[in-house]
């Protein structure tokens, strides 16, 4: 069966693929995996992820190499993620084992879907966790669903590897210190979304998030991590209510290999002054360079109209990897066979 996709005008979307996957959680273990054609889920009523928020998702990406095979990227991190993510709020965990036999069945299963190598598209995989047993009180369900899709998508922001303009802002919080900001959870997501929404009316890409307790340090970037360069060093927030990005953990390693110094530790927002680069990093951009950050009060930091030339480099080093373009001599891919 043939596409009459256009990959390299893909938008980052849903899109309809052949198959899912699936698997609940009942009487203490998991069972099997299913095949579904279906697009919907059946739910009860009273399930907890309607009600309470137990619900966890993961984001990967998968490549097509000019080899003609499929390369996964640190899914192992995503596994580890998703089980954090699920003791943060009690739902099951899902065994690292199934996890994989769960993504690579999803992504054989639409193999016609994984866009072809130079076209600058990928194959995201959403693994996908929530409570579906009924509760009326607040309290864990007894019940939990696991599936995985996938849908062929092209870059994050449309407007490529260039630089993008973000909010700063002090109105709003995405989380707080002791809450689930270290957790992919959705209720973190949707607690964004005003703050996205008033960005995007005002012409930014996103929102660049103050720690909620004091309002003095970087937290998030929007979805994704912020890093900041200068005097030849890598700098990233260290907070608790950070999520622990694997396309972070991954620039950190590479930064080093490329000589740069490296720093995750607290960012105060007048050092954005002094920074010679900043970016926002993650599974779906993998690095949005920044060009200007906006307060509320108007103030500006500026870093340029193209991208900086070590955000260039780590960008290309840590792609060249995903797309078996450069050794990956860190272990980090794994083929689909």
């Amino acid at each position: 069966m043939e596409n009459d996709i256009n990959w390299s005008s893909l938008p980052f979307g849903y899109v309809k693929t052949d198959y899912n996957v699936r698997t609940y959680y009942r009487n203490g273990k998991w069972g099997s995996l299913e095949i579904s054609s279906s697009e919907h889920v059946d739910l009860h009523i009273a399930a907890t992820s309607l009600h309470y928020g137990q619900e966890s998702f993961e984001g990967l990406k998968a490549f097509m190499g000019k080899d003609g095979k499929i390369r996964l990227f640190r899914w192992e991190e995503n596994a580890k993620r998703m089980q954090n993510s699920a003791k943060g709020i009690l739902m099951a965990e899902v065994p690292t084992d199934l996890f994989k036999e769960a993504i690579y069945k999803v992504i054989n299963l639409n193999k016609r879907f994984v866009p072809p190598y130079g076209s600058g598209a990928s194959l995201y995989v959403r693994p996908l966790l929530i409570g579906s047993g009924p509760q009326v009180g607040v309290k864990p369900a007894n019940e939990y669903l696991f599936m995985v899709f996938v849908s062929p998508v092209g870059p994050y922001f449309k407007e490529g590897f260039k630089p993008v303009n973000m909010l700063l802002t002090r109105e709003f919080d995405r989380a707080a210190p002791l809450g689930t900001g270290k957790y992919k959870v959705g209720g973190n997501y949707a607690a964004s979304l005003t703050s996205m929404e008033k960005a995007h009316e005002g012409g930014f890409a996103n929102v660049l998030y103050l720690d909620s307790k004091e309002k003095k340090y970087i937290d998030e970037c929007g979805p994704a991590n912020f890093f900041g360069i200068k005097n030849n060093t890598y700098i990233t927030p260290k907070s608790d209510s950070i999520l622990p990005s694997i396309t972070n953990m991954s620039l950190i390693t590479l930064a080093e290999e490329l000589g740069l110094k490296t720093e995750r530790r607290p960012v105060a927002e007048t050092e954005l002054e002094s920074f010679e680069e900043v970016g926002a990093c993650g599974t779906a951009a993998v690095i949005s360079p920044i060009g200007k950050i906006v307060d509320e009060t108007g103030k500006e930091y500026f870093y340029g109209n193209q991208p900086g030339k070590i955000s260039t480099k780590l960008y290309n080093k840590l792609l060249a990897i995903q797309t078996g373009d450069e050794a990956d001599k860190f272990g980090w891919v794994d083929f689909v066979e």
